[in-house]
């Protein structure tokens, strides 16, 4: 009876234990990983067959899994700083284990694996595009005129900006996109804000939040091209579609037309391609004299 109580008590346990898995998401960090002797797997769609019939019978067995990024890169590096064997099964669990609260992770709730590793991946791209903006900014230091921190003030702007947009855009829900044209790439930032009727608290995910201010933030700091585009979805009402560009450190207002023809030209080709039906192609809303360049730029 003591044995079969023990027993119980660790099945109870066990589903008290959440676990973290670090997923190959694609042939090449697969194949890197085929290096290592211990490594088992050597077909990639039979190793994401194992890794789903995992998560499977651990969500079965009531435990919390979530996937992390594990990038075979990294991995190495990690195993060299520290003197670690990277062909050893336990020091992958280990840098697994510190993936589960420094890297991208999702949950898995029951989803095809097909369906969340793009999930994962756009996480990992989210997380990377705000360490680097973060890091530009950061960069840039004191305004050898007034001896501000620019980052800091850059990021303050650009905050007193979102939430401008934020409280004069119409009811409904928000998607927002800014792009900042830079060296060697284009940053990219998306910011869902969901309808604020019915929630108390913040309509957005923080920390998309944090990384679409960062974004706007760098742009503003170093005065980059760019521009930020919302669109508004409400029942019973057509999509209003406006934006502005990056001017200076402010935000200039895009007309209604170029708004149309951003959204109507194939970004690749250039070719015009037919308007959305019940979508509007808007001036947006004023946002105030702080919307401007302030006096004093960095």
């Amino acid at each position: 009876m003591a044995d079969t109580d023990q027993q119980t008590m660790r099945r109870v346990l066990r589903r008290e234990i959440a676990g973290t898995i670090g997923v190959l998401t694609d042939e090449h960090d697969f194949r890197a990983m085929r290096r290592y002797r211990t490594f088992p797997f050597d077909d990639h769609a039979t190793y994401l067959q194992q890794v789903e019939g995992l998560l499977r019978t651990r969500a079965l067995q009531g435990s919390h899994t979530t996937l992390a990024l594990f990038d075979p890169q990294d991995y190495a590096a990690y195993c060299a700083a520290k003197g670690l064997d990277a062909d050893d099964p336990g020091n992958r669990t280990r840098f697994t284990a510190e993936l589960a609260t420094t890297g991208p992770t999702v949950p898995y709730d029951g989803q095809a694996l097909a369906d969340l590793l793009p999930a994962l991946v756009d996480e990992a791209v989210r997380q990377a595009t705000w360490e680097y903006a973060a890091t530009l900014l950061a960069r840039l230091g004191p305004c050898a005129t007034c001896g501000e921190d620019i980052g800091r003030a850059a990021f303050t702007r650009a905050s007193d900006l979102l939430a401008r947009i934020l409280d004069s855009a119409p009811p409904g829900d928000r998607h927002l996109v800014c792009s900042v044209t830079g060296t060697p790439e284009t940053l990219l930032a998306v910011l869902q804000a969901d309808d604020e009727s019915d929630d108390t608290g913040p309509p957005f995910d923080d920390a998309e939040a944090l990384e679409f201010t960062t974004v706007l933030a760098l742009g503003l700091a170093t005065r980059s091209p760019g521009g930020l585009v919302m669109r508004t979805s409400a029942p019973g009402a057509r999509d209003q579609v406006y934006g502005w560009r990056l001017r200076g450190e402010g935000l200039e207002p895009l007309t209604a037309g170029e708004v149309f023809d951003a959204y109507c030209t194939d970004a690749e080709s250039g070719e015009l391609i037919s308007p959305e039906s019940g979508v509007d192609y808007c001036f947006p809303p004023d946002l105030g004299p702080r919307a401007r360049p302030p006096g004093h730029t960095h």
